[in-house]
């Protein structure tokens, strides 16, 4: 299939600039309605700070969308006028949560609204492709509920570093885009491309120290267009390795998620509970910084997107490179915990004794 490479490019740097151009606004709506993210005992920050930033990615997204409609075609059709009504369900969401802090079951109730709305465009996981290929349409409705209440979930749970769900994000979308460009799906390609342009819009104001933080609004939303993008671009081009490819390009919100709903669910707590067991807090409670810690979780996204790409063009020199920058990805993360290991307990027992 023939690709218009300048149309991909224009919705990116069109998402990039729009949204970058409406990220201060964004903060004075958040003074405005007084969605203001304030210090807390699992939280990384300890001055209060405008957390409906997720406006401006959506502003950004939602314009470059309405100028690709002028271009592609499928852009103007029922299954991508059931992804927008979605989406307004799942931002209204977010900006009522980042206002009031709702419910988390009327948070879960609007997202399965919004699933119903994708679905019943026709939106839908019909076929998986892995380990043999499988008709799944007699549960596809409850299977692309579970997938879309799943990947936008993932996402907001991630949200917990400056610039984390933003960086991750983007780089989720790229390998997405690079794999629906392989795959031939226009629509998803455009979809992807805008969406990372959306995301590094929004960073330069939202990586560490962050003045503004994407909150709800903004996390569901990224985590709702990936959702729906790998349905439309991945599940129904790729003729082997489908679930894999998405899983890889989607890994680190993914598997984090469904360790934290493991682990809560095995100490009796509500899985849908906070805590700091995430993969972040993690690194952070181990002695990393906020900024190392993210840049760490950024390569670890890079290289599992990567391995998704890898295996989809099939290509074993390009998956045995990937192999390669895992490894050494692996051994500097080791050598540099050994190294930060004893100056952190000295640290600690410096404090002690001075206490003392």
């Amino acid at each position: 299939m023939e690709h218009n490479w300048l149309l991909y490019i224009a919705a990116f740097a069109v998402a990039f600039g729009i949204t970058m151009f409406v990220t201060p606004f964004s903060k004075t709506m958040s003074n405005l309605f007084g969605a203001i993210d304030y210090p807390k005992k699992r939280g990384m920050h300890s001055v209060p700070i405008p957390r409906m930033g997720g406006i401006a990615i959506v502003i950004g997204f939602v314009i470059t969308m309405l100028l690709m409609t002028l271009f592609v075609y499928e852009l103007r059709d029922m299954e991508f006028l059931g992804f927008i009504l979605g989406g307004i369900i799942i931002v209204i969401t977010g900006i009522l949560d980042d206002i009031y802090n709702i419910k988390a079951r009327t948070k879960l109730l609007l997202q399965i609204a919004a699933a119903a709305v994708v679905i019943l465009s026709g939106t839908r996981i019909e076929f998986v492709f892995w380990p043999f290929v499988t008709d799944v349409s007699a549960i596809s409705v409850p299977l692309t509920l579970i997938w879309i209440i799943g990947v936008t979930n993932a996402v907001n749970l991630i949200d917990g570093l400056d610039g984390l769900a933003a960086g991750v994000a983007s780089i989720c979308a790229m390998a997405l885009m690079i794999l629906c460009i392989i795959s031939g799906s226009p629509l998803a390609v455009v979809l992807s491309a805008a969406l990372a342009g959306t995301c590094l819009g929004f960073l330069p104001r939202n990586f560490s120290p962050a003045e503004i933080f994407m909150g709800d609004t903004g996390a569901l939303f990224l985590g709702y267009v990936l959702a729906v993008t790998s349905i439309i671009g991945v599940f129904k081009f790729y003729a082997m390795l489908s679930v894999i490819i998405v899983f890889l390009a989607l890994a680190l919100p993914i598997f984090d998620t469904l360790f934290a709903m493991t682990r809560r669910a095995i100490n009796g707590k509500p899985i849908m509970g906070a805590d700091r067991g995430h993969l972040h807090h993690r690194l952070i409670d181990a002695g990393f910084s906020t900024t190392k810690t993210v840049v760490m979780l950024y390569a670890l996204s890079i290289v599992t997107g990567a391995f998704a790409v890898a295996i989809a063009i099939a290509d074993i020199r390009a998956l045995m490179v990937v192999v390669v920058l895992a490894a050494a990805l692996f051994m500097m993360i080791v050598v540099y915990r050994r190294r930060l290991v004893p100056k952190v307990k000295g640290e600690a027992e410096l404090e002690a004794s001075q206490d003392a």
